[in-house]
């Protein structure tokens, strides 16, 4: 299954083009004259560098400008479709931790209804108890005991998982604001490489243009 994702996802980056920055060590091995070493290579150079041109691509050690310019030959997709690609899952991911913070946010709120329930039946029984004993009642005094020592056991189970609940639902709300962000800025970079390449095709469509032939006097 794994060898079959790997495949088609080779398929995928040799029919859209690789981005050098973002390609898997798999899809640059698809690349004439990369290999596991030098795929790795560019994959540890852009840890803590950019790849954004050939220039940049050719400062990893082992690249040269023939296996530069077989990877800029196979970039066919804008930076603006790929920004927007990523954009979109980013987006998908968000809804996705938010749709999860909303469920423990329930189960935390479920949980302190249960515990709000328990106290107030601990509460009763308690009040029974003291009544069985002041009336002397000791058979139902001794069932009462048994019964409030259950209720004390069972809430002291409720508040443990309530403060679990709480505590997940906590890092469930941070974790998707922190997705939520990213989307933001992901979309934000979408809508400038689109805007920007916007600029560039006008600028190449302008430059491609012939001046018109002055009318002979």
């Amino acid at each position: 299954m794994r060898k079959i994702l790997i495949l088609l996802t080779l398929c995928i980056g040799l029919a859209f083009g690789l981005n050098p920055q973002t390609a898997s060590q798999e899809e640059l091995m698809s690349i004439k004259g990369i290999g596991p070493v030098k795929a790795a290579a560019i994959v540890k150079y852009r840890k803590k560098h950019r790849i954004r041109n050939r220039e940049d691509l050719m400062q990893v050690p082992g690249i040269g400008p023939e296996i530069a310019d077989n990877v800029y030959k196979n970039v066919k997709v804008s930076e603006a479709k790929q920004k927007k690609r990523v954009a979109k899952k980013a987006g998908m991911d968000a809804k996705k931790h938010a749709q999860k913070a909303e469920k423990s946010k329930a189960k935390a709120d479920k949980m302190k209804e249960k515990l709000s329930k328990d106290k107030e039946k601990l509460k009763k029984d308690k009040a029974a108890l003291k009544a069985a004993k002041k009336s002397g009642d000791t058979k139902k005094a001794a069932r009462l005991e048994k019964k409030v020592a259950e209720d004390e056991k069972r809430l002291e189970k409720d508040k443990a998982r309530m403060k679990e609940s709480r505590t997940k639902a906590k890092k469930s709300h941070a974790k998707a604001t922190e997705k939520k962000k990213e989307a933001k800025a992901r979309k934000k970079e979408a809508k400038k490489a689109a805007k920007s390449g916007k600029k560039s095709g006008s600028k190449q469509g302008k430059k491609g243009k012939k001046p018109s032939d002055k009318k002979k006097k």
